[in-house]
């Protein structure tokens, strides 16, 4: 009898086991859904209102607080994924606060080398987490168009957190939103030339890995594609804070 009954449980010992406590469970939903909200209130058109931003410091340094103690055991490539890309986002807004307020990201020493932030336990830039933690693992340029280094050039912040079970989604409809733009991508046929952002310079083999040229991986997103005779440039990156004034 005693071990009939212990067939019976082992099932359920093991699912429990393996099954995250629910107030973990919790934690994490409150995270997308805090982050959401923060960004719904400050995020403008892709912009931020950092001034407003500032009124709401004190969730900002909540959310901040749940990506140090994030805990990833076990998480799938889609949370992963989420996580990390809003965990970039919301360490560049904590940031611009701390230096607040500034005419460029550029002006802030180590901004993006540098300053270390602690995320799901570890100690690490912003370079280091968006290269060892998105780019290396993932090698998905569209990567590229959501995380967000709170410079006008940069693609627009979206105004919702990234989530796991939207995250490829929403990286493609970011993705498309960023391409189709014509101050992203700028077309002019009176010089028959298009001038695109340096972000196609700057990581070219993460493009080319996935297109045999620029305007290909650019036209894969695109309604309407670039005309194939013209020739393709680059404008100046605009590092002036993403800021709504």
């Amino acid at each position: 009898m005693l071990k009939s009954l212990l067939y019976l449980l082992l099932p359920c010992f093991f699912v429990l086991l393996l099954t995250e406590p629910a107030p973990a469970q919790e934690a994490k939903t409150d995270f997308y859904t805090l982050l959401s909200s923060l960004l719904q209130r400050h995020v403008q058109q892709g912009q931020v209102n950092y001034k407003s931003l500032q009124q709401d410091k004190n969730k900002l340094q909540q959310l901040v607080k749940q990506i140090a103690n994030y805990n990833l055991k076990g998480a799938g490539e889609a949370e992963v994924k989420a996580f990390y890309l809003n965990a970039y986002n919301l360490l560049v807004l904590q940031q611009v606060l701390e230096n607040y307020p500034l005419k460029s990201v550029m002006d802030v020493e180590g901004f993006f080398d540098k300053k270390k932030h602690l995320v799901a336990g570890q100690s690490l830039t912003l370079n280091e987490l968006e290269k060892q933690k998105l780019m290396k693992p993932f090698q998905d340029a569209r990567l590229h168009f959501a995380l967000v280094c709170a410079a006008k050039s940069c693609p627009p912040l979206l105004n919702q957190a990234y989530t796991p079970d939207r995250v490829e989604k929403q990286l493609q409809e970011q993705t498309v939103r960023t391409l189709q733009s014509s101050e992203f991508i700028r077309v002019q046929p009176a010089s028959k030339r298009v001038l695109v952002s340096e972000i196609f310079s700057w990581y070219k083999d993460d493009f080319l890995r996935e297109a045999p040229s620029i305007a290909g991986y650019i036209n894969r997103y695109r309604k309407t594609a670039l005309p194939a005779r013209y020739s393709l440039g680059y404008y100046n990156y605009d590092w002036k804070l993403n800021d709504v004034k």
